[in-house]
């Protein structure tokens, strides 16, 4: 990385955030609530807001990580979630003729990928999955030290993939919870650390789907690293003995001698790795 300043941004369900990146060091981080339910220009007025905020004569690029189906080439979003109005929206195009310098767009779960492999537990690996587990199962996927987002960027939609009757979505992210029992996954969170018992066995069960849907990563690129983020792995003591469990039945056991699986301890992972969209273009 070089020390050029650039602009990183998620757009979440509520909120915007955004902050200048210039190599390792980063700016105060700038969050402003957008009108989710406004229509497409409102919205676009929100980011703008963000940005004008932001940018100066020595920013070179912006980069922005957004919940939705990306045409990474074009950098068209499309039926962005929790934002109804944006059904289709040029973004790239758009902040591009704003601003007057190179825009990169992506989905969040490629950024927070991108975000570990440059500045958290992935500095310095060549090949590693970035798994986010909250209320959905989303991945972003670095093979040779690039993002690798396939065609329709879906590379990593490991969540969709079938499972049971479902999908490991239903049963390998924080939804589990409810999906299966009708439970509300903080309450869960909140009687596992208090030791009860049911809770914590709700958590193995959560460990072993999530194995099975680790074991079905390795099969498809059999990676050296797994970073863990979103809500869930702040539960990671509850479900990983059942997790591993699953995962030591992969059927090539050489395939797991180098095998890590981390938690993210990266603060704004998506924010920095928004950013790092531009180095990983280089």
């Amino acid at each position: 990385m070089d020390s050029k300043k650039i602009i990183g941004i998620d757009l979440g369900a509520t909120n915007i955030r955004g902050t200048v990146v210039s190599g390792e060091d980063i700016s105060d981080i700038i969050s402003r609530r957008i009108k989710t339910k406004g229509t497409q220009e409102e919205v676009l007025e929100d980011v703008y807001s963000l940005i004008d905020g932001l940018i100066d004569i020595d920013v070179k690029a912006i980069g922005i990580g957004v919940p939705s189906v990306v045409d990474v080439k074009k950098g068209i979003v499309y039926d962005v979630i929790h934002i109804p109005s944006w059904k289709e929206v040029h973004l790239k195009e758009l902040l591009e003729i704003r601003y007057k310098i190179p825009v990169f767009v992506n989905n969040d779960a490629n950024c927070f990928a991108l975000g570990e492999h440059y500045f958290g537990k992935g500095k310095g690996v060549d090949d590693m999955i970035g798994l986010t587990i909250g209320t959905g199962l989303g991945a972003g996927v670095i093979i040779n030290n690039h993002l690798y987002a396939g065609r329709n960027c879906g590379a990593g939609e490991f969540g969709m993939v079938d499972y049971l009757d479902k999908n490991y979505e239903y049963y390998a992210s924080g939804s589990f919870f409810n999906n299966v029992y009708g439970l509300n996954g903080e309450d869960a969170f909140k009687k596992a650390k208090d030791g009860d018992a049911l809770a914590l066995s709700l958590y193995a069960e959560l460990g072993k789907h999530l194995g099975n849907a680790i074991k079905m990563i390795l099969y498809t690129y059999d990676t050296e690293l797994i970073i863990l983020g979103g809500s869930v792995q702040l539960a990671y003591d509850f479900f990983q003995q059942a997790m591993w469990e699953r995962i030591n039945t992969f059927e090539f056991p050489k395939g797991l001698e180098n095998l890590q699986i981390k938690t993210s301890a990266l603060a704004n992972s998506g924010i920095l790795g928004a950013a790092a969209l531009f180095y990983d273009a280089m």
